[in-house]
């Protein structure tokens, strides 16, 4: 299907351009709503289950699940987002018992036989040439939702898959809280802060005896990673950051395992990785595996050759600084060398490059790219109601028609209890209303890049910019896709293709043209010279080996405690860390109590980061690479092909129209810096 031309806007629905979010809820209103939301739509569900087998129809069964369920998603997310942001501790804990209760409420209705009845008699009823294709696919999908829990099952198995799915909500929820309400720091001399630069030494809080305190959020412990020369100071952080809520969350990993692995068995699968993938591109466990072992076995002699360079490193470091040298890579080495790899090889002196990535500049540069290849124009909102000072929102408009097709947040720095990672949250889906008019999508992207303060600016590391690039490019999924349902709005798509989209837009940030538009020095407003940017271009395969077979060691254990009922997670990661990495796990560590994927929606999909990756590569050197990375043609096409179906289309169709024939991984191979052989494809492809 050729895309359309002109606008990209649905030209057969009415626009409803409201933003219907609202965040000035206290806790008392948030319980209370929950209340009301539950009660009316468990109303909806009652009378769908209670229809006679002769009165079903589209109207009262698929349109009437269809309608509440864009209703319910949005005044979900009002009342369950603000944990993830909210200033208020008690706003916070307000809304996650409101997370708690929904979350329970929808395996309720997801373990709604009668309704799963009256879906199967329309399907039997109904001629499917008189739907829609998103319909049908609507249709089939909720048959396909109601068959994974079990519905098609005796009453009995039934009541134990309920139990469980009500018990797993409630787990990933404390597990997550409990990271992000972590609020561990360490106190530090400024010695002990050797190699820091001033500005992030004078952005820290003192402790009374006037050490500095370095929190375990990103913005502290990375900078600190990378810089800080007194290897003691390091591995006191690492061992603390890959502690955080070790006691807890070590527990609820094990019930969250255990748990999945029977609902999986009661559901007649060999696994909870089966279970999981049999909705993905990969589809199975076994393909997963030969993907990430034939990944690892390229990137194994790439990886011991990083390893070498970096113990040479340090035992040059050693000598220079009187310390001694004890022959081996640590896990809080890690990333303190493969910075001095940037430095010392590609001559990418990171601090010096942030003083040309100020915030405002960055965010400028960033929004104009994006409209120009989206076909786009980004309005700031002044004075919108927003949950704290620091967010700003803005109003997206599509250039040909005029027409609003969604808003998006901004909230870019840390603060206390906030969630503490970066990420795209979908609040309002973009889709079709009761009425038939079009709802415009709302996102927020959330993230934790330092905070501007009186005597410094807000400066952004490069690999910041690019986690910048990523997160922005799933708010314009969610902005961009004209989906007909709230199931498969935005980046409702294979969980192992949702990444995609996202990483092919971190390329930019690789590229000269678009680095001088999101770039200048923020003292001189001068641009970043020539010299630097070549050398920074250059290093985008520096430490490419250790990195990747850090995320297949990731990939690994997600796969190895979802196959192996009684895999330990500590020696799982030790293990695979020792096998495929080369760098041993610090002892007395818990990093899957940390890992916040296992409980937030990435369970035995981790793998997806890697495995999308190669339609990003394909998708980019394909199109992007060959006609021009500021094409707006291609822009277009990517918005119409990729964006615009949400998860109405497979991805595997999604992708031949994009690319004009069938993904291939050479492209991924070569950013890898990996020979290409044709064989060595997943097999998806």
């Amino acid at each position: 299907m050729a895309p359309p031309t002109g606008s990209v806007m649905d030209s057969q629905s009415r626009l409803s351009p409201v933003n219907r979010l609202r965040w000035d809820l206290t806790a008392e209103q948030i319980d209370r709503a929950t209340t009301e939301l539950i009660e009316k739509t468990k109303q909806v569900y009652d009378v769908v289950g209670a229809l006679q087998q002769a009165e079903v129809s589209y109207e009262n069964t698929l349109k009437a699940l269809a309608n509440v369920e864009v209703e319910y998603t949005v005044q979900r997310n009002m009342l369950d987002f603000p944990q993830h942001v909210s200033p208020c501790k008690d706003i916070r804990t307000a809304s996650t018992e409101a997370d708690k209760k929904l979350s329970e409420f929808d395996v309720e209705m997801s373990m709604r036989q009668d309704v799963y009845q009256r879906i199967i008699w329309l399907q039997e009823k109904v001629e499917s040439t008189s739907l829609r294709q998103e319909a049908i696919r609507y249709l089939e999908r909720l048959i396909k939702l109601g068959r994974r829990s079990g519905l098609h099952l005796s009453e009995e198995i039934q009541e134990k898959i309920k139990a469980i799915k009500k018990k797993l909500s409630v787990l990933c929820i404390d597990f997550n809280k409990n990271l992000n309400e972590d609020t561990t720091f360490l106190p530090f001399t400024k010695e002990e802060l050797g190699g820091l630069p001033e500005d992030f030494l004078n952005s820290l809080e003192k402790t009374e005896d006037g050490k500095l305190k370095v929190t375990l959020k990103y913005p502290h412990y990375f900078p600190l990673m990378k810089k800080c020369h007194v290897p003691e100071t390091r591995r006191k952080m690492e061992e603390m950051f890959n502690s955080r809520c070790k006691e807890e969350n070590c527990l609820i990993l094990k019930e969250l395992v255990d748990l999945r692995a029977q609902k999986s068995a009661l559901l007649g699968f060999k696994t909870h990785a089966d279970f999981v993938l049999e909705m993905n591109m990969a589809k199975n466990y076994q393909t997963v595996m030969n993907f990430l072992d034939e990944l690892s076995v390229k990137l194994k002699p790439l990886g011991e050759k990083e390893r070498a360079t970096i113990l040479d490193l340090k035992q040059k470091e050693c000598e220079k600084r009187g310390l001694q040298f004890d022959g081996r890579i640590n896990a809080w080495d890690m990333r303190y060398y493969m910075n001095q790899v940037e430095e010392t090889q590609y001559s990418v002196d990171q601090n010096l490059l942030k003083e040309y990535f100020p915030m405002q500049v960055v965010t400028d540069g960033l929004l104009e790219i994006y409209q120009e290849l989206l076909g786009l124009t980004f309005h700031l909102e002044e004075n919108a109601p927003v949950w704290h000072e620091d967010v700003r929102l803005y109003t997206v408009k599509d250039v040909t028609s005029g027409e609003t097709i969604g808003k998006f947040y901004l909230d870019l720095y840390p603060r206390e209890g906030k969630y503490g990672h970066a990420a795209c949250f979908g609040l309002q889906p973009g889709c079709l209303l009761a009425d038939s008019s079009r709802q415009i999508s709302v996102a927020a992207m959330v993230a934790n890049f330092t905070k501007a303060t009186p005597d410094a600016p807000s400066l952004l590391q490069h690999d910041e910019v690019e986690t910048y690039f990523h997160e922005f490019g799933h708010v314009m999924h969610q902005l961009c896709s004209q989906a007909d349902f709230a199931m498969f709005s935005g980046t409702h798509v294979e969980r192992d293709f949702v990444e995609a989209p996202s990483q092919m837009l971190e390329n930019w940030v690789w590229e000269k043209e678009p680095l001088m538009r999101m770039s200048k020095h923020y003292k001189t407003g001068k641009p970043i010279p020539d010299e630097l940017l070549q050398k920074l271009i250059k290093s985008r395969q520096a430490n490419t080996g250790l990195f990747n077979l850090r995320q297949i060691v990731l990939a690994k254990v997600d796969q190895a405690l979802h196959t192996q009922t009684k895999a330990d997670p500590v020696e799982e990661y030790a293990q695979l860390c020792n096998e495929i990495l080369g760098v041993p796990a610090t002892p007395g560590t818990n990093m899957p109590a940390t890992f916040g994927h296992l409980a937030g929606g990435y369970d035995a999909q981790y793998y997806g980061y890697l495995w999308s990756e190669v339609y990003s590569m394909d998708m980019y050197y394909t199109r992007f690479k060959q006609e021009g990375i500021m094409n707006c043609k291609v822009g277009m096409d990517y918005r119409n092909y990729i964006l615009r179906p949400g998860g109405s289309v497979d991805a595997w169709d999604m992708l031949r129209k994009f690319l004009g024939r069938d993904p291939k991984q050479d492209a991924f191979l070569a950013s890898k810096g990996l020979n290409v052989e044709p064989h060595m494809l997943p097999s998806a492809c």
